[in-house]
């Protein structure tokens, strides 16, 4: 690499070093910036600095990158092609979400084997995203029904600051594209939380929760859809998961699951006679 170059890239990633650094200070409660990886000759280019960018950003904001795959469409690239090849009564409705969705599955594998639900829900994932992964993984599945389950992520800021009105626009949007492909639509109330242990400088947002909620709850009924209200049965009064149903302050257990359940199920059922 000849000097000029070489001085050219380093002083790109210092000043953008020194950028991230200069983020890192006035944004509050947010962890140091990692260093940027070291020059190593003929090796450098644009692309490099690019993804030394990204990376110290993601981390600078709190979570770790996940890559140019943003909305995580790999995830289920390969279960995608076997469930569409199963038949109708496998995919009777698929479950869309975040990490609470993720969990289902696994934690009551015969509620979802039995009644031909598929779980579609990705750990760390926020309305945005799901709504990119709503084509592939609902629509071309062509299920009867979709169980959608997001915003806790949106609330804790996972990737962005909270913002009421894009989040609901995102719930929105993927109850107009379900009704579009003939999909009937379930919405579940995002379930209760206190606090959320890998955003505790989030503080306490069960006033967001809950408006969030009645946003939720009214969409329902202004668009035909059914809502799933889980939070009677996982609630303590002042709004935390209660302890007996969570694996900690917001991911409910199998006991948790156990009562979501039979409210999911009867959601659902009640969506196949609309």
């Amino acid at each position: 690499m000849d000097t000029k170059r070489r001085g050219l890239l380093a002083g790109v990633v210092a000043g953008a070093a020194g950028l991230m650094a200069a983020k890192g200070a006035v944004a509050q409660n947010l962890p140091p910036v990692p260093p940027l990886p070291a020059i190593k000759g003929e090796d450098v280019g644009i692309e490099t600095i690019k993804a030394a960018l990204r990376r110290a950003s993601d981390k600078s904001l709190g979570f770790e990158p996940i890559g140019e795959d943003w909305p995580n469409l790999l995830r289920y690239r390969q279960d995608n092609a076997r469930v569409k090849a199963l038949p109708p009564s496998a995919r009777r409705a698929v479950f869309m979400g975040d990490s609470i969705t993720d969990n289902w599955p696994g934690q009551a594998k015969a509620f979802f084997d039995g009644n031909g639900f598929v779980g579609r829900g990705i750990s760390g994932q926020v309305s945005a995203q799901m709504v990119v992964r709503f084509g592939p993984e609902v629509v071309d599945l062509k299920p009867r029904v979709v169980h959608i389950l997001a915003g806790t992520n949106d609330i804790a800021e996972n990737r962005d600051p909270y913002d009421f009105d894009q989040t609901t626009r995102n719930l929105a949007a993927m109850g107009s594209i379900a009704k579009a492909n003939g999909i009937r639509v379930v919405m579940g109330s995002v379930p209760p939380a206190t606090s959320f242990a890998w955003k505790p400088q989030r503080g306490n947002r069960v006033a967001e929760i809950k408006a969030l909620n009645t946003w939720i709850h009214k969409h329902c009924q202004a668009h035909g859809f059914v809502y799933a209200d889980y939070w009677p049965v996982l609630a303590m009064p002042d709004g935390a998961l209660k302890p007996q149903l969570g694996n900690d302050n917001v991911h409910p257990n199998a006991a948790g699951y156990a009562v979501m359940s039979p409210i999911a199920l009867a959601a659902i059922e009640a969506a196949l006679k609309t």
